[in-house]
């Protein structure tokens, strides 16, 4: 008697649940459990507008060649930075912590990182280079090429002009004639 008293309920859901024809209209919902709230999807606009004069993250250019190396398309010719002694030991500073461990501290492409590498770094004194303009240089610092990867996250945007500045100090040492150094110092040079 107790096993069919619990057996006819359970036969009347089991039977409820199976309407036996498709239907147009949502199943009936006891409790709903928030199936059909108004909310905002994934992927979708919200109702909200912006602030009349607000600039969205990653968009402000005051100075969109300093900031990319780009001036209306084409690649920024001179370094936006004044050279000064202080730029160029920045830069130095810079480029040991993070071009040296690949590129060498001349620029040669044969750092410790090359040791154990099976492709070589590219070497920053070879004429390809040296005829990169310096928002090129500074783009490539910034996005990387080939097997470089991009520093826009480590280098803040001013140490990447620095860097820049240096790599073009490091063109000129490896130029340097003896007209280069001032006559009353050619003294002191062996």
């Amino acid at each position: 008697m107790r096993k069919s008293f619990w057996a006819i309920p359970a036969l009347f859901l089991a039977l409820a649940g199976c309407a036996g024809t498709t239907s147009r209209k949502p199943p009936i919902e006891i409790w709903p459990d928030m199936d059909r709230q108004p909310k905002v999807k994934p992927q979708t606009q919200a109702g909200q507008r912006p602030v009349p004069g607000v600039v969205a993250v990653g968009r402000l250019s005051e100075d969109d060649a300093f900031r990319t190396g780009q001036e209306k398309g084409m690649y920024v010719g001179k370094n936006p930075l004044p050279i000064t002694m202080q730029t160029l030991g920045r830069g130095q500073e810079r480029y040991n912590i993070y071009c040296a461990p690949c590129h060498d501290q001349t620029g040669s492409g044969h750092g410790i990182v090359s040791l154990r590498s099976s492709w070589l770094p590219t070497n920053l004194l070879e004429p390809r280079v040296r005829n990169m303009t310096d928002g090129e240089l500074y783009t490539v610092i910034s996005q990387g090429r080939r097997s470089m990867p991009a520093y826009r996250f480590q280098i803040p945007e001013a140490d990447r002009w620095a860097i820049v500045a240096y790599l073009r100090a490091l063109h000129r040492a490896t130029d340097a004639r003896i007209e280069d150094v001032p006559a009353e110092l050619r003294g002191e040079l062996r």
